[in-house]
């Protein structure tokens, strides 16, 4: 790095864009490897009334992971279906700078980094010259998470040919973002254009009678959110002293979300936004941090871009300083670390609403959030990964009971926060992070672990659920709910921290870089406290088999990091990767892909292959089924500002740009049948 007083590129600046945060947790809870091993010699995912239910639904081959020393159930046919599930044909995997998807399928980029979406609409300049105020009225960089509203969604409506995009964008590239890259110290312009570059985008979409897909300008709906929007703390954190800063002395606010990764929808039909990998914006030189920083990987130099040396220092720009600088915490931003980490509630038919952070559901690196379906009468439950290395899962359950007539954010304010433990049998619980739990306060007490009061337990998620004893997983990323059986599908992205000595028979693989899925099925109902699973599918090279079963993946199938999953309302999961750039560019895969998987006959097919460097993550469908939006994120990743290496989606010379595609059947029939 050249001295701090005069410009320099970022190439010289040390920007970590891998999206991977630092291993944090050092407990001794036993990793996934470890319990797979008693997993594998007694499997009983499903098995008794509770698999003949399921497997009236999904047919028998779930039925087959019940004990080797008890009786299956008679096989159930699944039912047939009008349109096959999964028609296409499969496509190879390849290393083109397009978007590759199966024959009988047109593909078409749509509302791409810098496409103006609001206020004087200022147009994309190709050299990146916009300014900061200019990104402000753009749609952000590098899209991930997507949810399609109809138009009419609010009257129960489910119109096909208009609505609200939603969207994430998760970080910015410096070297892409500006005609240069950036400099130091950095320009205040600069960082504000950053920050405008994160967060999320509303965008009022209508097809149009040539079938193509457009913004609909001037709309009141079309909308920015970035890292410096006005946020209101909801739940038991709001007016801790721990949130206490120089923006909000009541601890009741705070400015912007960021690294804002998957997403949510509600069951009343708002918008919710995951904030992962945070911690790594701010910066705190306090020779003792306290643990909220710490154990989340806080930065002791200097935050991820810089922001925090933007010069000149307006206020937006030093809260990224967390270090103690003033006597009083809110004469200072000690505490700004501490309003990020949280599920970021938005209303997007509302342009004038405030988003709500949530901080019932607790603050780690949340990857996304699904929902259970929501039963009247019935607490309301929600799932969401924390993504990172030997981190947990959790699962939140309201105290209030769901009903349809009156369902709001009020529900996400007020319930009991669990992580899972998944036990060698198969079994795994649901353990309470909760100050009037006693077996957790004794657990606490026996670890020297004081919490004050709950809004401390959700500050120190992580802690509590060191605390409780949860099981570490491998990057617990995207999840998604079978739209019939219920079960949850979560993807294990990677984890390449594991040893040698922590292999077993069912998953032999160290230093596993490929990932695997796990799914479970809730006992009695979506609030039950135990659970039954097992492993969906390890990825690999061809030939990886998923023990148990009779998956082996093939040219057709394999693949390596699944990260982003969505089930469709057929029951077709979607999966899409998440690769390195090494694996991508010297690995047997390609590039970053999406494939279709059917549950019950665990077929699995390629159906979409992404540009150089990019990664796929985000899809949707409409009402209908027969337009499919999927993001793609930072093409050419590894580029400098003076040499692009991919030029997707313009061409030619041309930087790369994040953008949504939106895919349709040339026969306009329904998408993978």
């Amino acid at each position: 790095m050249t001295d701090s007083k005069t410009n320099a590129s970022v190439s010289q600046l040390t920007i970590d864009n891998s999206g991977i945060d630092p291993v944090t947790n050092f407990s001794a809870n036993p990793t996934f490897a470890a319990i797979m091993e008693g997993r594998m010699a007694r499997r009983r995912f499903l098995k008794g009334s509770v698999g003949v239910a399921v497997a009236s639904i999904i047919g028998s081959s779930l039925v087959a992971c019940s004990s080797d020393n008890e009786p299956e159930p008679a096989p159930v046919v699944p039912p047939v279906t009008a349109v096959p599930l999964m028609g296409f044909a499969a496509i190879a995997a390849n290393r083109l700078d397009t978007v590759t998807v199966p024959e009988g399928y047109s593909v078409s980029p749509f509302l791409a980094w810098g496409t103006p979406i609001t206020g004087t609409y200022p147009a994309f300049l190709a050299d990146a010259s916009n300014s900061g105020a200019e990104q402000e009225m753009q749609i952000g960089m590098n899209h991930d998470g997507i949810h399609f509203f109809p138009i009419d969604q609010r009257s129960a409506g489910e119109n096909s040919t208009e609505g609200l995009l939603v969207m994430n964008h998760e970080y910015v590239e410096p070297n892409v973002l500006h005609t240069a890259g950036p400099v130091l110290p950095r320009p205040a312009d600069q960082v504000r254009k950053e920050i405008a570059g994160h967060g999320v985008s509303v965008v009022h979409v209508q097809r149009q009678s040539s079938g193509e897909w457009q913004l609909v300008n001037n709309s009141p709906f079309n909308r920015r959110i970035t890292a410096n929007t006005p946020m209101e703390l909801s739940g038991p954190v709001r007016g801790h002293a721990k949130v206490l800063t120089k923006y909000s002395p009541d601890g009741s606010r705070t400015r912007g979300t960021i690294n804002n990764c998957a997403h949510g929808v509600t069951p009343w039909g708002t918008y919710l936004t995951a904030e992962e990998n945070w911690a790594g914006y701010f910066m705190n030189t306090d020779a003792q941090r306290p643990r909220e920083h710490s154990r989340y990987g806080v930065r002791t130099d200097n935050g991820r871009y810089f922001w925090e040396t933007a010069t000149p220092g307006a206020d937006q720009y030093q809260r990224f300083n967390a270090s103690t600088l003033a006597a009083e915490a809110t004469e200072d931003y000690r505490n700004e670390p501490n309003t990020f980490g949280w599920i970021v509630e938005i209303d997007p038919f509302n342009p004038d609403s405030m988003p709500q952070k949530r901080t019932a559901l607790g603050r780690f690196a949340h990857e996304g959030i699904v929902f259970a379906d929501a039963v009247e009468e019935q607490p309301l439950v929600a799932y969401s990964g924390d993504d990172a290395r030997n981190e947990y899962i959790y699962k939140y359950v309201s105290n209030t009971p769901y009903y349809h007539n009156t369902a709001g954010g009020h529900l996400l304010n007020d319930g009991i926060l669990y992580v899972a433990r998944f036990n060698d049998d198969g079994s795994g619980d649901w353990l309470a992070l909760d100050v009037t739990n006693a077996d957790f306060m004794a657990k606490a007490s026996a670890a020297g672990v004081v919490f004050s009061d709950q809004a401390d337990v959700l500050l120190n998620t992580r802690l509590a659920a060191d605390v409780a004893g949860a099981t570490k997983m491998d990057r617990p990323e995207w999840g998604a709910v079978h739209p019939d059986t219920g079960e949850i599908y979560f993807a294990l992205t990677n984890n390449t921290s594991r040893t040698e000595q922590q292999t077993d028979a069912a998953n032999p693989r160290a230093n596993n870089a490929t990932g695997h899925i796990i799914r479970w099925h809730e006992r009695d109902n979506a609030a039950a406290m135990a659970f039954d699973w097992d492993i969906f599918l390890l990825a690999g090279d061809v030939g990886t088999a998923t023990p148990g079963t009779d998956l082996v993946l093939n040219a057709d199938s394999h693949h390596a990091s699944p990260d982003g999953l969505w089930f469709d309302p057929r029951g077709v999961l979607w999966i899409q990767t998440d690769m390195s750039g090494s694996q991508q560019s010297s690995g047997p895969f390609g590039n970053n892909q999406m494939l279709a998987a059917d549950p019950v006959s665990r077929e699995v097919k390629r159906f979409l292959v992404g540009p150089r460097e990019c990664e796929v993550t985000g899809v949707i469908m409409t009402p209908d089924l027969k337009t499919m939006f999927v993001n793609i994120q930072h093409p050419g990743d590894r580029s400098a500002a003076d040499n692009f290496t991919s030029n997707w989606p313009d061409g030619g010379s041309n930087r790369p740009r994040s953008a949504t595609v939106v895919i349709t059947k040339d026969d306009g029939g329904v998408i993978g049948s």
